[in-house]
């Protein structure tokens, strides 16, 4: 069966369609979903079959490391161990185009970590989409960039996911063109920041 395909107004998403993304997400589907960067594969947090298929899409390997969207810092604090100046980083820089990789906490499941570091990847994105998918949720999404396999890209285009990955994903949200560019990905679990990938957010100030 063909995934879902929601025309969503990227400025003033329709509660209904959020709504339904929502619960398939609940019930162990997969979302293709726009952010402040680009669109991502997200699934319901500690599903791991879920968690698997996204794996198999993107081809990775089983230490891929996926992303803990969250919808805010007091969201944040139950995943990730942070301090004083993480925090003043995090409330400068969020929400937007970051990944901060953190220690986790001991509720964070152990299959959501780096296994030889126990840190987690959180992110905060700037857009409405995914800000209403995690209110309706109620807790965070597991995240992962939509760059599949062979592209140098990752695809910004609703209509060309849904082609590409209708009989792979659940439900595809278009949310218009929302670029190719990936979240920067900054450390911070170390003493000092440390810059892993440069995405769309600037990333002077951790250099």
């Amino acid at each position: 069966m063909p995934s879902r395909f929601f025309e969503i107004h990227p400025r003033d998403p329709q509660p209904r369609l959020i709504r339904q993304a929502a619960e398939i997400m609940r019930e162990g589907g997969i979302v293709v979903y726009p952010t402040d960067s680009c669109y991502a594969l997200g699934c319901h947090i500690g599903d791991k079959e879920a968690m698997e298929r996204i794996s198999r899409i993107r081809e990775t390997d089983k230490h891929h490391q996926f992303t803990l969207v969250c919808r805010d810092l007091s969201e944040i604090a139950k995943y990730a161990r942070v301090n004083n100046q993480q925090y003043r980083t995090l409330k400068a820089f969020t929400p937007g185009p970051y990944t901060f990789i953190l220690p986790a906490t001991r509720e964070t499941p152990k299959r959501l970590q780096n296994p030889k570091r126990s840190t987690i990847g959180i992110r905060v994105p700037d857009h409405v989409v995914p800000r209403l998918l995690l209110a309706e949720l109620g807790e965070p999404i597991m995240s992962s960039t939509l760059l599949l396999p062979g592209d140098d890209l990752p695809m910004t285009d609703a209509q060309e996911i849904q082609e590409r990955l209708q009989h792979q994903v659940d439900a595809v949200i278009d949310g218009g063109n929302c670029g190719h560019e990936p979240s920067s990905v900054v450390d911070l679990a170390g003493a000092a920041p440390v810059v892993v990938r440069r995405g769309k957010g600037d990333v002077s100030a951790f250099e």
